[in-house]
């Protein structure tokens, strides 16, 4: 059958690009549901500006995750339901709310870094390896080698994670 976005070309473009990111967060949650951790992979961008810009405003986490900020407040109450971050109000103005990682969530995201995102990033890295060329021939390429090797098969190839190694 015929594959309308991609014979659109440009017309498409951001549907395509939106197609192949829900393909990557589909099969990144895979890797995570084999690993047993408790989280989507979604919420892994605002784990990882946490611990890379320390307590955050809310408004000033979606800026540097270059999302609406209504987003973020679910997953923040989310997240905090989990125990993964903590939300106080602001010194200097108690509307503000300051959104930081618990230690369970530094925790996560310790292990994170340590044995799933490096498979995860590998995984992409190879799916993306060698592509040159013309933007649309780019993104043909990386949604043909998806459909033949899923980006969660991919990540299995690296090293072996104890499951319960990310889980807490």
């Amino acid at each position: 059958m015929e594959d309308v976005l991609r014979s659109l070309g440009f017309l498409c473009l951001g549907s395509r690009l939106k197609r192949i990111g829900e393909q990557l967060q589909a099969h990144t949650q895979r890797v995570l549901d084999r690993l047993d951790v408790r989280i989507q992979s979604s919420q892994y961008p605002l784990l990882a500006a946490l611990d890379r810009l320390g307590p955050l405003p809310v408004g000033e986490l979606a800026q540097s995750l270059g999302i609406a900020q209504p987003g973020v407040t679910r997953a923040v109450s989310l997240l905090t339901e989990l125990g993964l971050v903590e939300v106080t109000p602001s010194d200097d103005d108690q509307r503000r709310r300051i959104v930081s990682l618990s230690a369970d969530g530094q925790r996560l995201v310790d292990a994170a870094k340590h044995d799933v995102w490096p498979r995860i990033e590998g995984a992409v890295a190879e799916l993306c390896a060698d592509l040159s060329g013309p933007l649309l021939g780019q993104l043909a390429a990386i949604e043909d080698r998806l459909a033949a090797t899923p980006l969660d098969r991919r990540a299995d190839k690296a090293k072996t994670v104890a499951p319960k190694a990310v889980a807490q």
